[in-house]
């Protein structure tokens, strides 16, 4: 029967035919056109959300064509990217999308992409993972209308299927194991089959799917007294477990009664799903004063990987409840995370943290990383109208390098880039005024300058660079130091950047802290997980750049490192010699020592050193791990 069916779906799916620093905006003179209700105007939104995404996008690795170290957050954030194109007509991402669909719907043994072995077409014995490709097939198939992509989302729906049974009254399995029924995996599965149904003609199958999921969901008793949805059911008893409401459990619940109300108009479908938002946002609801808040980062508390995740999950979902309704409490709720987002949410790299409300304390950093950037990149797309701006100007400055001073007090020179990036109709032109500053006591140059941009629409943002020339005297106290620039076209289209300049006479950071990001020279791919922690797997690695003083005469490097690592140093980023490889197989740690490296003969023209680490068994995935680094020199 399914081999059958999937013919028949088949021939109906066939007949459908760069890294940003401390960002910071600044408020338009007047109301631009195309602002959302309350929210940033139009183009404001646009350009913070654009410049949010290249952000993410920073971390994808085209190799793997994934994001590294998870599988179904991966396609998350591929979704999250997808969202962003279809809200803002930007198709710059649409070759990753596909890179992925490409690379990564094949057959993979267990830890190359996920923990589990991957069977092919996006499916695993994770029922849920499976179902987040799927919807995020069907997002790329919105996009660019290529059938490959939704037959691929009807072939993940057809496993997905065969592990809805009849155990509690119905409902589709957690795992292959069948061991739990949860939320998760049922509101995915609703949402994809309505999903199905409102894209391929004449349907009926994945429809009936949609109503008989709902109409179980919202019968067993995961929606608790207070409109919330605990995480699922005790297995055996089929009594909801009142375990954790997650945020994206209460989001998906949304966004699955509204996929499939656009399919029927069951106005007692929007009944529920308001039901489940007025909870969501109520005095019992999934809020701290007013911010959307995980139950897991609050202070003192720390949320993994996945539940990284939920609170971009929620939103996504929420920016389709606003669209539906254009109920003002939901877009004013809307409106406050992507302002809290964006104005106490950033570090100093333009990274979107964990805590929305920007909480942080000595011992409880807020935490960034691509996974905390999706979630959050969400609230900044909700915030742009549903009609995108047809002009808009960001801004976006290169990563500041330190400056290691001597004591010798001379000046030293900084070279930074502005790059501007400006979406018009084809024919029009944006003539931005650009304005640099530093420092009392800095030269910034050239401190004005004229760009113009020649746009072609909104698909491919037009690009200009402006190089500036930053003069530190010497002297000047050890600390972190603000560039900014702001460009300016017209009343209405105002975007500032900038980059935080650190002025150090030492070189001593623990790894996955914001004091290594001045000297983290290239990612390259690799994770942190948090303080103490930057490691290269696979065909990923990281590099360090230590710009010593003029006059240096020796400088070495120490590194906390462990695991497979691959050491390179060199003088000019291009060209490496090998210091140290680790030959055996090691993936718990257990080689971790301080290891002191001698930069003297490497140093390059102007006394700057690299230092690269990497995976010396890239085809395991326990790649070098570095916990501490320091840096000393002699002038």
């Amino acid at each position: 029967m399914i081999v059958s069916r999937s013919r028949v779906l088949r021939a109906l799916v066939a007949g459908v035919a760069t890294l940003a620093v401390g960002l910071v905006s600044v408020p338009p003179a007047e109301a631009e056109p195309g602002a959302g209700p309350g929210g940033a105007a139009g183009p404001t939104a646009t350009a913070r959300a654009r410049v949010a995404a290249d952000v993410l996008m920073s971390s994808y690795e085209p190799v793997k064509a994934w994001f590294p170290s998870s599988w179904w957050n991966s396609a998350v954030a591929l979704q999250t990217i997808g969202d962003y194109m279809e809200r803002t007509g930007d198709r710059r991402y649409l070759p990753q999308l596909d890179n992925t669909f490409e690379k990564a719907k094949g057959v993979f043994p267990a830890g190359y992409l996920s923990g589990d072995p991957l069977l092919g077409n996006f499916t695993s014995r994770a029922i849920d993972d499976s179902e987040w490709w799927a919807l995020t097939w069907i997002q790329t198939y919105d996009l660019t209308k290529n059938p490959k992509y939704l037959a691929m989302a009807v072939t993940i729906a057809e496993y997905v299927e065969d592990y809805w049974d009849n155990t509690c009254g119905g409902g589709v399995w957690w795992d292959a194991e069948r061991t739990y029924k949860n939320a998760v995996t049922n509101g995915l599965w609703i949402r994809l089959t309505a999903e199905l149904h409102n894209r391929i003609p004449g349907d009926r199958h994945w429809l009936g799917r949609a109503q008989q999921g709902w109409n179980w969901f919202v019968g067993s008793g995961m929606i608790n007294a207070d409109g919330l949805v605990n995480d699922g059911l005790k297995t055996g008893t089929c009594q909801s477990n009142n375990e954790t409401v997650w945020t994206y459990n209460q989001g998906l619940a949304i966004g699955a009664g509204l996929e499939l109300w656009r399919a029927t108009r069951n106005p007692e479908l929007l009944t529920t799903v308001r039901r489940l938002a007025d909870s969501a946002i109520g005095a019992r609801g999934l809020v701290s004063n007013g911010i959307l808040t995980e139950s897991c980062d609050v202070l003192g508390k720390v949320c993994d990987d996945n539940q990284k995740q939920f609170k971009g999950i929620f939103m996504r979902y929420w920016m389709d409840l606003t669209d539906t309704t254009h109920n003002r409490r939901y877009t004013a709720f809307q409106t406050r995370q992507a302002a809290t987002v964006w104005d106490n949410d950033r570090d100093a790299a333009g990274r979107l943290g964990l805590r929305w409300s920007g909480a942080a304390s000595p011992t409880d950093p807020n935490v960034f990383d691509w996974r905390t950037q999706a979630s959050a990149l969400s609230a900044l797309i909700a915030d742009v109208p549903a009609q995108p701006p047809v002009r808009s100007l960001s801004a976006s400055m290169s990563p500041a390098q330190p400056v290691v001073l001597s004591a010798s007090g001379s000046a030293t020179h900084v070279k930074l880039v502005a790059r501007l990036q400006a979406t018009a109709p084809a024919g029009q032109r944006i003539k931005a005024e650009v304005r640099a500053s530093g420092p009392s006591g800095w030269t910034v140059s050239p401190r004005q300058a004229t760009v113009t941009l020649y746009p072609k629409g909104n698909a491919v943002p037009a690009q200009a660079e402006v190089e500036l020339d930053v003069t530190i005297p010497g002297g000047t106290a050890d600390g972190r130091y603000p560039i900014t620039v702001s460009a300016t076209s017209g009343p209405l289209l105002s975007f500032t950047t900038q980059a935080e300049i650190l002025v150090a006479r030492t070189v001593n950071f623990d790894t996955g802290t914001a004091a290594e990001l001045p000297w983290l020279w290239d990612a390259g791919g690799s994770q942190s997980h948090g303080p103490q922690n930057r490691f290269a797997d696979g065909n990923a690695y990281f590099v360090y750049r230590f710009p010593f003083p003029s006059g240096t005469t020796a400088a070495s490097t120490t590194l906390t490192i462990d695991n497979e690592y691959h050491v390179e140093v060199s003088g000019d980023g291009r060209r490496w010699t090998t210091v140290a490889r680790e030959t055996r197989h090691i993936h718990g740690g257990e080689n971790k020592a301080v290891r002191t490296f001698d930069l003297t003969p490497h140093l390059g023209p102007d006394k700057a050193a690299y230092v690269r680490v990497s995976d010396s068994f890239p085809e395991e995935g326990w790649g070098g791990r570095v916990t501490h680094v320091s840096a000393a020199f002699t002038s």
